[in-house]
This record gives C-alpha cells, sequence and structure tokens, in this order.
C-alpha cells in the first residue's frame, strides 16, 4: 500500500482523463445500464423508493472520485451490506416510514465517517481480519437472505417479512397463491441474464431483462394484479443536509455501522487489490477507503443509505476499456437523468423482474466453486465456512455477522497457536539450513539442535514454544540449541518472557543456547526491551550468542562433527 502523501488527494483517480475520455465514457454508459436495474433492485431490498438506490450511486461516484485512489472502482449501493443493515434497521423504525429513511441516513453518513478515518489512519490491514472460508461462508449467507427476501416478488407473493424461519413459513403458507405470469416473467429475466451473462458479459444484462419486461408489460397492458409492477414513487432530488438524529439514535447505530465498516473494508480492499487499475500499478487501499468513506458521507447527506465498493460494477468498467473514474462519474449523470425523466417507464418495471436480478446477484456471491475447494483442501475450514453461513442465515443478520468476525478472529489465533518448532538440517555441501525432509538427507550435530520458529512470537503461542525449546534442552546429552529466528518478525511482552524462561532452563541443564538470524529490527529492539538479550548473555547487537547465520553460530560456539540423518526422522521437536 502506498501512502496517501505520494498522491494527489483530490481527483487523483481522475489524472489522464485528458487523454482517455472517449474509452472513459463509452464504460460510464455500459456501467450505467448495468446499475440501473441492479442500484433499484438494491434499493427495493432495503425497504427504499428505486430513486433512492439511483441517489446512493450517484453520492458513492462522486465520492470516490473527489478522494479516491483506484481509477476504476465503482462504488454504489450494494446488495452485500443491504440485508445487514435493513434487518436490523427493521427493529427500530419501520421498513419504509420517514423514522426509516432517516437512520438509513445517519447509518450512512457513520459508516462514510469511520471508513474515512480507516484512511486516514492508514487501517488497511483491518480488511485482513476476515479468512477466505469466512468470508465464503458470510457471503452465502448473505446470499440466502437475498433469495429469501426476493422469493416472494419472484412468484408474485406479497413481500415476507422476519427472521429466515419465518420467511420459509411465509413461502409455504402462500404456495398455492403464486401468480403463474410473475413467476414466468421472473425465470424468463433470470434465464435472460445468465445467458447475456454467459455468451456476452459485454451486454447490460439485467438492463436488457427489466427494459424488455417492462416494455412488455406497457405494451400488452398487464393487469398489475397478475403482474405486479413498481408503481409510482417519489423523485426528489437530494439536498446536502444532515440528517437529523438524537443522541440515543445514533448510540444505537454505532455497533451496527462498525460491523458494515468492517465488511466493507474487506470488500473494497479485495475490489481495490483485484483491479488496481493500470498495469503494474499498486492499489493504495488507504485511499480507496477514504473515497469509499467520502460516498458514504454523501449518502448520509443526501438521505440515501450506506454504499459500498462493487467487485462486477468494478470488473465491467475494467472490461468496458474505462481508464479513469470519469466512467463512474458518466454513469452518475445518467442515472441522475433517468430519475428525472424516466418516472413514468419505470414504474411500470415488474417486481419479479427485479426480483430476478437480485437473485442473478445472489447466485453470483454463493461461491459454490470456492466451497468445493476449500472442502477438499481443508475439511476443518470448510466446517468453518459452514457454521459461518449457518450463522447468518439463522441468527439475525447483525448477530450472524458479529460471529463470522468473531470465527474468523478464531481461526486466525488458533493457527498462530499451533505453530511448532521445526528441526533444521544442513543440505550436505551447502550452507542452507532447511526443515527435516525424509525425501532430502541432511546433515546435524551430535548434541546440538538447530530449531527454527514459523511465525511472530505472540501471547497466542509463547506457552507452546517455551514448553517445546525446553522439551529439545532435556534430550539426552544435548549441548547446545540455536534458534534460527529469520521467521520472528515480531515478539511481545509474554512471548519474549516466555523466550527468556526457556533460556533459563536451558543454561539450568548444562544447555549453550544461540540465537542466530533475526532479521527483524522490530523483534531486535523487543528482545532487548524485554530482557532476552540479557537472559541470553549477548551484547546489545549481534554479537556473542547472536549471530548473523546458523554456520557462524555453531563455528564460533566449536561444534563440529556433522552426521547424516536417516529418512525417517522426525519433522518436529515434540
Amino acid at each position: 500500500m502506498n501512502g496517501m502523501g505520494n498522491s494527489r488527494l483530490v481527483f487523483g483517480a481522475l489524472r489522464g482523463a485528458a487523454l482517455t475520455w472517449r474509452a472513459d465514457l463509452l464504460a460510464g454508459l455500459t456501467l450505467a445500464a448495468i446499475a440501473a436495474p441492479e442500484q433499484m433492485a438494491t434499493a427495493r431490498l432495503g425497504g427504499f423508493a428505486p430513486s433512492i438506490g439511483f441517489y446512493a450511486f450517484i453520492a458513492g461516484a462522486l465520492g470516490f472520485a473527489l478522494l479516491g485512489a483506484n481509477r476504476q472502482m465503482s462504488v454504489g449501493a450494494d446488495s452485500t451490506i443491504t440485508p445487514i443493515f435493513a434487518a436490523s434497521l427493521a427493529l427500530i423504525a419501520p421498513v419504509g416510514g420517514p423514522q426509516y429513511a432517516a437512520l438509513a441516513a445517519l447509518l450512512a453518513l457513520l459508516v462514510g465517517l469511520f471508513m474515512s478515518g480507516a484512511g486516514l489512519f492508514r487501517a488497511g490491514w483491518v480488511a485482513n481480519l476476515l479468512s477466505t472460508p469466512v468470508l465464503t461462508g458470510f457471503l452465502a449467507g448473505i446470499a440466502v437472505h437475498i433469495a429469501l427476501s426476493q422469493l416472494p416478488a419472484l412468484l408474485g407473493l406479497p413481500a415476507g417479512s422476519g427472521d429466515t424461519l419465518q420467511r420459509v413459513a411465509q413461502i409455504a403458507a402462500q404456495i398455492g397463491e403464486i401468480k403463474a405470469l410473475a413467476l414466468s416473467v421472473g425465470l424468463v429475466c433470470l434465464v435472460s441474464i445468465l445467458v447475456i451473462e454467459t455468451y456476452a458479459p459485454r451486454l447490460p444484462g439485467a438492463l436488457l431483462a427489466v427494459g424488455g419486461a417492462t416494455l412488455g408489460a406497457l405494451l400488452l397492458k398487464v393487469d398489475p394484479s397478475a403482474l405486479p409492477v413498481i408503481g409510482a414513487f417519489p423523485v426528489e432530488w437530494p439536498q446536502l443536509a444532515a440528517p437529523e438524529a438524537s443522541v440515543e439514535q445514533v448510540f444505537k447505530l454505532v455497533g451496527l455501522a462498525v460491523i458494515l465498516t468492517l465488511v466493507i473494508m474487506v470488500q473494497s480492499a479485495a475490489t481495490s487489490r483485484a483491479y488496481p487499475g493500470s498495469s503494474g500499478e499498486e492499489p493504495d487501499i488507504n485511499r480507496d477507503f477514504l473515497g469509499v468513506g467520502a460516498g458514504g458521507v454523501l449518502a448520509g447527506l443526501f438521505g440515501a443509505f450506506p454504499v459500498n465498493a462493487s467487485p462486477p460494477r468494478t470488473a465491467m468498467v475494467a472490461a468496458s476499456g474505462g481508464k479513469t473514474q470519469i466512467s463512474g462519474l458518466t454513469a452518475a449523470l445518467a442515472l441522475g437523468l433517468l430519475a428525472a425523466f424516466g418516472e413514468n417507464f419505470l414504474s411500470h418495471a415488474p417486481e419479479t423482474s427485479l426480483a430476478a436480478t437480485l437473485l442473478f446477484v445472489a447466485g453470483r456471491i454463493f461461491r459454490l466453486g470456492d466451497m468445493r475447494d476449500i472442502c477438499r483442501r481443508s475439511r476443518p475450514e470448510f466446517l468453518l465456512m459452514a457454521i459461518t453461513t449457518a450463522a447468518v442465515v439463522l441468527l439475525p443478520v447483525q448477530t450472524g455477522v458479529t460471529l463470522a468476525i468473531i470465527l474468523s478472529l478464531i481461526h486466525g489465533a488458533w493457527a498462530t497457536t499451533q505453530t511448532d518448532l521445526q528441526t533444521l538440517e544442513r543440505l550436505p555441501g551447502e550452507t542452507v539450513w532447511w526443515p527435516r525432509n525424509p525425501l532430502v538427507e541432511g546433515e546435524t550435530l551430535a548434541g546440538v539442535a538447530v530449531v527454527s520458529f514459523q511465525a511472530p512470537l505472540s501471547f497466542l503461542n509463547a506457552d507452546r514454544c517455551r514448553l517445546q525449546l525446553q522439551r529439545a534442552a532435556e534430550q539426552p546429552q544435548m549441548r547446545l540449541i540455536v534458534l534460527e529466528a529469520s521467521a520472528v518478525v515480531s515478539i511481545d511482552y509474554t512471548a519474549a518472557r516466555a523466550l527468556a524462561a526457556a533460556i533459563d532452563h536451558c543454561h539450568a541443564r548444562g544447555c549453550d543456547f544461540a540465537i542466530a538470524r533475526l532479521e527483524s529490527v522490530r523483534a531486535q529492539a523487543a528482545m532487548k526491551t524485554f530482557g532476552v538479550l540479557d537472559a541470553l548473555g549477548a551484547t546489545d547487537s549481534i554479537g556473542e550468542r547472536l549471530f548473523y547465520s546458523v554456520d557462524d553460530a555453531l563455528r564460533r560456539l566449536g561444534a563440529q562433527a556433522f552426521v547424516r540423518t536417516g529418512a525417517a526422522a522426525d519433522g518436529n521437536v515434540s
């Protein structure tokens, strides 16, 4: 990640537009064709008028063009986060009412401020807190929520409410009331989108499907009772104004805003890395957080709802030849014109066509291929993914997402705690020390153990490391342990005291201890500050019992007489 001071802060994503504006305009029109039905559908998913989805997109595009770095990223209403905040806001205020809209705008403002803060304070590393299995399970759970929320519209039934099981029960109870025309139109739209996306991905499949269904409903004058349509919706140009809210309401939304911010950070960082812009250009994730945050702040001031970076829309900008954020601004202008002059046409859009659009989106974020790969390669992580999916589906969405984040952190902590000391051997005729491998014959020294710890040393693995070092020292006739520390990039207070205790244990048994290849300056400083060098008997810099290489340590400490190891040797110190 590049620092924000290395590039122009304002409108940096527009650089080069003078040379690429024709391609950017074409990419922007393509983006608008894709975004229009998606933004309408996402707005209805959240309980808002379709025009509010357009305003969210316009706010996201303006804010990101102003402060973002990525020249292709598309920011706007997003179906990944909408079920999260919609379900939570519905517990506070009636869906679709003025208080609901005000709370959504306030939430957008809070999330935008948090995202901006994450960018300013260079918190891009936080995006790595969700592991791939947990993220895959989280997206699968969100896909289920989208599907269940849109099935009634696809079937021509009244919109459902409640948790997952209640929605399933409502659909089952109304199964005899399915409108055949609505279902047929929805299925045709869904199949059309799938076919177009598969065989002609440059075409706006969703727009063609929704536009075709709307035109057909108008020309055939279909009875709305047989094919429900969106109907008239208010179109009022947004005026910049801070949402009115009490202190109590702000506190109610802070927890939800934090969860949404983390999810948006993960998706925005993934989009930045997948589509960095020009070939060889390094993503500036912190600047992109700032841009997404600016879009969120504008969305709140516009009276819209939280926005997010969109990987599919960004991919379409890249595929269409867009080179700068002129493409995003062009799409925003097009959607603004559509909101202003296309109300009459859009009001005749069949609800089932928008449901088909969202069901397609749900299928796209339900990453079945990734699930199969995780299952094939790591059954424990597949179980973690399945638990995450079940939590997001069965629990209240905000609770499920919180649990998913906690599971990801537990998974990362557990992996760190399971790190073992590895026994190293010298490759014959070389100065390279390598973990013991039954397929490669290595060399060891009698009474000497060269070991390595392949992770940062922290409170999570400190006791495990100490016990394994002490067990190594207790091996018969053990006279020297060399810790090859090239992978120890950091060490905290707890781990430093545990390492010092292991060194003292070795010395008490008459076994010498040395550290080699401690390359991390941060780890060197920590070992000095926390007393490890004192326990080691080393000087403040590379010196006695603190060596540049393993061979240097062995030579200066008088270790000789290498012995070839057998092929059946164990690989861990235990």
